[in-house]
């Protein structure tokens, strides 16, 4: 297990200082390089006997790759993967500055705290602590820390899969994110664990129409003919569609909740798992969310061309039938194209993986139960699993009651729990001992 935390307080665990220390390094996404992040992950991994790559898909853009030796070489390694930039924050609203990394009230505050500097926190000190103690892994793992992953993975997954992908040609699985982290229940903690996510894709739309102006009638007004069909999209009810992942998740949620036929009745499901229920909520149907409107630069012209995009997510093995119903809602005057980014994937649950996380987590809660979840947004799973991997979210977190984990995202105030981090430290290191 990682080292000391059984003599020291959670704030002065090694993890604790990593995922400060990260959060500290301004690593965001489109205004600052990921190089400064990558090179304390490369000192780290270096003073842990281990020979780290730095690969860049575009200066500064920096991506760090090594692979630490197990015990039982002959088996597939495993992916572990951790992006290492992080999304615009405005320090305007919030309590602490999102990148001073300060640890207030049993937290660590930041941008990156759960999106996914812990993840890269928690690995360091795993690597760290095994070299420490002589212990390996099971099998060799594959360390990427990439680059990108907020604005698509160019630079990043992409990159690497497109350039080297022999860096991960034996191995099979793959961890990262979204998932692990837990929801309390009447009957213990529920630990979600990603094994599908949706696909994504950007619909743009282009309207033709007649310019002039403002003040004269126009039945060829491209802003209009652009807006109703944007709105009917927006609008539209999509059907709902479960696949086995999600069928299962509502079955377990509903036991746990004591919902009756929880499958036949999503929304109580959702409910009870307050705002986490927004992550899963999204997953059981297709959606298309506008996203950019385009048209005009005067208050009196009108222009002869309207743009719109939606971003567009497709419940995995129901892709066609979505294609199929948004060209049914787009008027024949509309030009429109899809613009590919990630396919989704759906995996088993009963894995010799995730019977290992299971093992993990009972160790360090007695009362936990896996929980098999559909993820809405797309992660760098999308990349890797172009090369045949099997893909899951598991960075493991018991989240103190209360937390709103799904405002952590993205949100003002991020922060993560020290007790979360030191717990994560420990699964990681039982489920990389034993897969």
């Amino acid at each position: 297990m990682p080292s000391g935390t059984e003599t020291m307080t959670a704030e002065e665990s090694p993890v604790v200082q990593y995922c400060s220390d990260l959060i500290r390094l301004d690593t965001t996404v489109g205004r600052r390089s990921e190089r400064s992040a990558a090179e304390y992950v490369a000192a780290h991994l270096a003073g842990a006997g281990l020979t780290p790559l730095l690969l860049e898909g575009a200066p500064g853009r920096t991506n760090v790759v090594a692979r630490m030796a197990g015990r039982e070489p002959d088996l597939p390694p495993l992916l572990l993967h951790c992006h290492l930039d992080v999304v615009p924050a405005d320090p305007a609203p919030w309590t602490v500055h999102p990148f001073s990394g300060e640890v207030i009230g049993g937290h660590v505050w930041g941008r990156g705290a759960v999106d996914m500097k812990d993840m890269v926190a928690m690995t360091l000190d795993v690597v760290t602590t095994l070299a420490a103690s002589g212990r390996k892994p099971r099998r060799d793992v594959v360390l990427a820390f990439v680059a990108d992953e907020e604005d698509g993975g160019t630079h990043g997954a992409q990159w690497l899969v497109e350039h080297h992908p022999d860096l991960f040609a034996d191995c099979e699985t793959a961890i990262g994110e979204v998932g692990g982290f837990s929801v309390p229940s009447p009957q213990g903690s529920l630990y979600l664990l990603e094994t599908a996510q949706k696909g994504a894709f950007t619909l743009e739309l282009t309207a033709q129409g007649l310019a002039g102006h403002g003040s004269m009638l126009n039945d060829r007004n491209a802003v209009q003919v652009l807006s109703r069909t944007v709105a009917a999209i927006a609008d539209h009810p999509f059907p709902l569609r479960l696949i086995d992942t999600t069928r299962t998740f509502l079955e377990r949620i509903g036991e746990a909740f004591g919902i009756e036929e929880a499958a036949q009745h999503p929304e109580k499901a959702l409910a009870a798992l307050g705002m986490v229920g927004r992550i899963v909520g999204a997953t059981l149907r297709h959606t298309a969310t506008p996203v950019v409107i385009q048209a005009g630069s005067a208050p009196n012209v009108v222009p002869s061309r309207a743009r719109a995009q939606i971003d567009c997510r497709a419940v995995p093995g129901f892709e066609d039938e979505f294609l199929a119903e948004l060209r049914r809602l787009i008027p024949p005057e509309i030009i429109w194209n899809t613009v590919p980014r990630g396919s989704g994937h759906e995996n088993a649950m009963d894995t010799a993986l995730t019977a290992v996380v299971t093992d993990a987590l009972l160790a360090e809660d007695p009362t936990a139960q896996v929980v098999p979840f559909c993820m809405s947004s797309a992660t760098d799973a999308r990349h890797f699993s172009r090369l045949g991997l099997t893909c899951y979210g598991f960075v493991p977190l018991r989240l103190p009651p209360g937390t709103d984990f799904a405002a952590m995202f993205h949100g003002v105030d991020e922060r993560v729990s020290v007790d979360s981090l030191v717990f994560g430290s420990r699964v990681l290191d039982r489920f990389l001992s034993a897969f």
